[in-house]
């Protein structure tokens, strides 16, 4: 997959991906910034923000101003924001790219940010909190968080606190802007049906006012576990979620492919070591997944389960003998399940690939972080290249008691039971 890196003038960078197959293209706007960056007090202020950008702009002054625009020409868009980086984008034909970014880049730029509009979704954002509060399937990950980065904003939830998002002005919101959304700070990517030139040009007109900027930092983790731990979220629930997981490697880290591997491996989909043991042979549980996420200095590789409240117990055991079994050689890797678990990763990559946006996602967060793309290609090979003896090798890494953490939300009183489960 081909591409192109253009760096205008006022530091903006700028990722174009021509696929002339495709009659769709997709403008993703990429900040740098997140809940880890934000001060206490505001907690939730960048997800607030993402928000805002869709509530009027300088052109656009009205929500409905701003919808109108994009189902004119029967656009999509949205946006996300995550601990690290927020994105906005609008997905449409490939003839109807300048609309996409004439109203992005008057949304993400040019908000009004009224105040009577901000105190109006202060209340939307609240029973967005408690809906997901309410949900122990999208909750759980919040949880997890909160105990593997504890002392760290890493912990913090990106949608914030009912009682944070209710205490934030309009000119936090201008601080914040100021601190964060500048060009060096921000990458546009673009995929699709383009014209590279054309697309760069279109950059240029719309981004090309941003001012520069300086740098913001956040604190870094500082991993001081040393023995496994447990946090239990009480709740009464016909079912119970958990996350078991292991203290991980930094978004880029060398062994990112061995550790894609070992997480196929685990539970990478419905032939995998932990879906078929938890799953179909013990009918424990309805959902099992296994990955790993990262962020700048630390992450996290860990397995989710949705299991009968009776059998928590028995599931977390048998995930636990399943992970040790790696590392110590009790369940010894095959050379057609290490090939098995590798086209599985290939085959996923290539057909998400087949969505503009995802193009978007992949190109764009490697270089708003680290200053560089890798193709699918460059994935491929890496793939290609795990060994057995790499896995396992860093199982032994990875699957160690210190770095061990249990989130558990479920009907359940007594902590103390499931932290001697991991003694």
């Amino acid at each position: 997959m081909k591409y192109t890196k253009t760096t205008l003038k006022n530091g903006l960078r700028v990722i174009t991906t021509p696929i002339a197959t495709l009659e769709s293209a997709t403008v993703t706007v990429w900040v740098k910034t997140g809940s880890r960056l934000e001060e206490k007090r505001v907690n939730g202020i960048s997800h607030f923000l993402e928000h805002m950008v869709f509530k009027g702009s300088k052109k656009r002054p009205t929500a409905k101003d701003i919808s109108e625009a994009v189902d004119s020409f029967g656009g999509e868009f949205n946006a996300g924001t995550s601990k690290e980086w927020t994105n906005f984008y609008i997905k449409a034909t490939a003839k109807h790219l300048e609309d996409a970014f004439d109203i992005l880049s008057d949304m993400v730029l040019n908000p009004l940010l009224r105040e009577e509009e901000i105190e109006r979704e202060k209340g939307v954002i609240v029973e967005e909190i408690n809906m997901y509060e309410d949900t122990p399937i999208m909750k759980i990950g919040d949880i997890f968080e909160e105990l593997a980065y504890s002392g760290n904003s890493l912990g913090w939830d990106a949608a914030g606190k009912p009682k944070t998002v209710r205490a934030i002005k309009r000119d936090d919101f201008l601080r914040y802007r100021k601190k964060h959304y500048y060009a060096e700070n921000m990458v546009v990517t673009v995929a699709g049906g383009i014209k590279e030139q054309e697309t760069i040009n279109l950059a240029q007109k719309y981004f090309g006012g941003l001012k520069s900027g300086s740098t913001s930092a956040y604190k870094t983790f500082d991993k001081r576990q040393t023995k496994p731990q447990v946090l239990l979220k009480s709740k009464k629930n016909e079912q119970a979620h958990f996350i078991l997981g292991f203290l991980g490697e930094p978004r880029g880290h060398k062994d990112r492919f061995v550790e894609a591997t070992l997480a196929s491996i685990l539970g990478g989909g419905m032939s995998s070591r932990l879906f078929i043991e938890i799953r179909e042979r013990r009918g424990l549980a309805y959902s099992v997944r296994t990955s790993a996420d990262h962020y700048g200095d630390t992450g996290s590789f860990a397995t989710y389960a949705g299991v009968d409240i009776n059998k928590v117990d028995e599931a977390i055991a048998v995930m636990l003998q399943q992970l040790y079994g790696i590392s110590n050689g009790q369940f010894p890797i095959s050379n057609k399940e290490l090939k098995k678990a590798k086209e599985f990763i290939k085959g996923h990559i290539a057909l998400g690939l087949e969505d503009t946006k995802a193009v978007n996602d992949l190109f764009g967060e490697n270089e708003l972080f680290l200053n560089k793309v890798e193709t699918p290609e460059q994935i491929f090979v890496g793939i290609d290249k795990v060994k057995t003896d790499d896995v396992v090798a860093l199982a032994k890494k990875l699957f160690l008691p210190e770095r061990l953490n249990l989130a558990i939300i479920g009907p359940y009183k007594d902590q103390k039971r499931f932290e001697k489960l991991l003694e």
